[in-house]
């Protein structure tokens, strides 16, 4: 390959928007190199017997910042999605985080009217409370379910999904479990929410159609490659051929299968923390509502990453890891013109939202 202006490594939403950007406000020439055979990374979708299909799992927009959803908003119309998740608890399918409606699903009436007064009196209504921190209430009431949801809905579900006990995780996993003083069923609360209309893989082709963007799928990245800047979007850890070792993640295997009939579930992700092996199943046709006789869901197992086999998809972050990852960025930043970000190269799980904010304050 000749020396070029701007190498993005990575066809995923980060990478993706950084050439847009590059391309379209500083009118310079980009080439984008994936060693897949679609765009898009984990957002690739396509139809499959009339319904959009999400390959890599479930991904759902949202988000609170306005400049993101504005920058999105120019390559895609929105279908106005809502997300409601369900887990199967104790026999019965509940809203997912837990809330007051859960609440009523699985305790006698009693319990759960008393718990939701003791819940309203110390946090207040509309208020989302921590696990962590409902454990440590004096309240013996709170303090049940607090127990309750952690045995019920974490601690099953974070061994499945990590391979470690809740005490081995990174705190802020933890927190991400709370319960919801509110009658709102919705996963998300943020003011953006919503599929792109024509799927994910639509609205990365519009971004990445402009004249000065050009497109190299099945292209691996090789050190041979030259360019003036390279933004690798790709792992770092193996960027730098492992000379530090590994960076860890957890992997999930997805295993698509098709009933014939109109409906699997009544919700597009239901989640199993303490049932079976698998940890979630997606229904993929609630996504864009699309009306068929058949329907396409996904099982999705957990499993460890390894290398030339699976994809990386969370890492796993704890100190030794972070030492490690600073460590390689010391390096990176000893590099002339070598740029790292996205998901693998900052070893960060990020939303779709948070891969667009920072490719574009990278920018």
């Amino acid at each position: 390959m000749h020396k070029i202006k701007n190498l993005i490594v990575g066809a995923g939403i980060s990478g993706v928007t950084l050439a847009r950007k590059i391309a379209e406000d500083l009118d310079e020439p980009v080439v984008v190199i994936d060693a897949r055979s679609h765009i898009g990374g984990n957002c690739f979708d396509e139809r499959q017997a009339g319904i959009m299909v999400q390959r890599y799992g479930a991904h759902i927009f949202h988000t609170d910042y306005k400049d993101v959803w504005d920058f999105l908003s120019r390559f895609t119309k929105w279908y106005p999605y809502q997300h409601k998740v369900r887990g199967l608890i104790d026999g019965q399918i509940v809203p997912i985080p837990f809330n007051l409606n859960s609440l009523y699903q699985v305790f006698p009436e009693s319990i759960a009217h008393k718990t939701e007064r003791r819940l309203i009196e110390k946090f207040g209504f509309n208020q989302k409370v921590p696990i962590r921190e409902l454990r440590k209430t004096d309240d013996k009431d709170l303090k049940f379910l607090a127990e309750y949801v952690f045995e019920k809905i974490f601690r099953e579900y974070t061994l499945k999904q990590w391979g470690l006990m809740p005490d081995e995780i990174d705190p802020g996993i933890i927190d991400r479990v709370q319960v919801f003083v509110s009658r709102d069923d919705r996963y998300f609360q943020d003011k953006y929410q919503g599929i792109p209309l024509e799927g994910y893989t639509a609205m990365i082709g519009k971004m990445l159609n402009h004249p000065n963007i050009s497109v190299e799928l099945k292209t691996p990245y090789q050190k041979s490659m030259t360019a003036e800047r390279l933004f690798y979007t790709g792992a770092i850890d193996e960027f730098f051929d492992y000379k530090l070792g590994s960076l860890p993640y957890r992997s999930i295997r997805l295993d698509l299968a098709t009933f014939n009939k109109p409906n699997f579930q009544k919700v597009a992700v239901v989640n199993y923390p303490c049932n079976y092996d698998w940890t979630r199943i997606v229904e993929h046709k609630w996504f864009l509502d699309d009306r068929t006789d058949n329907t396409i869901v996904t099982f999705e197992y957990p499993e460890a990453f390894e290398r030339d086999k699976n994809d990386r998809y969370y890492p796993i972050v704890s100190d030794m890891n972070m030492k490690r990852y600073n460590r390689y960025l010391e390096m990176a930043k000893k590099l002339s013109n070598v740029y790292f970000l996205g998901r693998l190269g900052d070893f960060k799980y990020y939303d779709i939202d948070e891969a667009v904010a920072r490719a574009l304050t990278f920018f």
